[in-house]
């Protein structure tokens, strides 16, 4: 699967008091990456959980954070998923500053990301749809 990159911008709400984005808000820039992904491969959260009724839940996360993002930063967010499991997905993540990656001074957080499919009615484990596994071996 090659690398998807989605593009967003820091907004007041997203930092602290010093205008530096809050760690636990990156988590919500590397969430939107991977919605937007699948939504690239045509599918919503909202369609999966309807029919075939699947939800994701992130069952792992490490997160390394390089540099800090302020207030009015563009940045690019990639994912890079990887089939794990019949039920599990891996995305690696990166979140640069700036309107491509390239750079390492451009590199702000890096992560690595275990989602889990689950049926919507039992949380149990269920298999990722063909249409995820067939994207997952591109």
């Amino acid at each position: 699967m090659r690398v998807f990159s989605w593009a967003a911008r820091v907004y007041w709400e997203d930092t602290d008091g010093g205008g530096i984005v809050y760690y636990a808000n990156y988590l919500r820039f590397l969430e939107r990456a991977r919605t937007e992904w699948l939504r690239s491969l045509g599918h919503s959260q909202q369609e999966l959980a309807q029919m075939p009724g699947i939800l994701f839940a992130v069952a792992a996360l490490s997160v390394e954070y390089r540099r800090p993002a302020r207030l009015d930063d563009e940045l690019i967010i990639t994912c890079e998923p990887r089939n794990e499991r019949a039920t599990v997905m891996r995305f690696l993540q990166h979140i640069y500053r700036g309107s491509a990656p390239g750079a390492a001074d451009d590199l702000l957080v890096e992560a690595d990301v275990r989602v889990v499919c689950v049926d919507k009615r039992t949380l149990k484990p269920k298999r990722l749809p063909d249409f995820l596994v067939d994207a997952l071996e591109l």
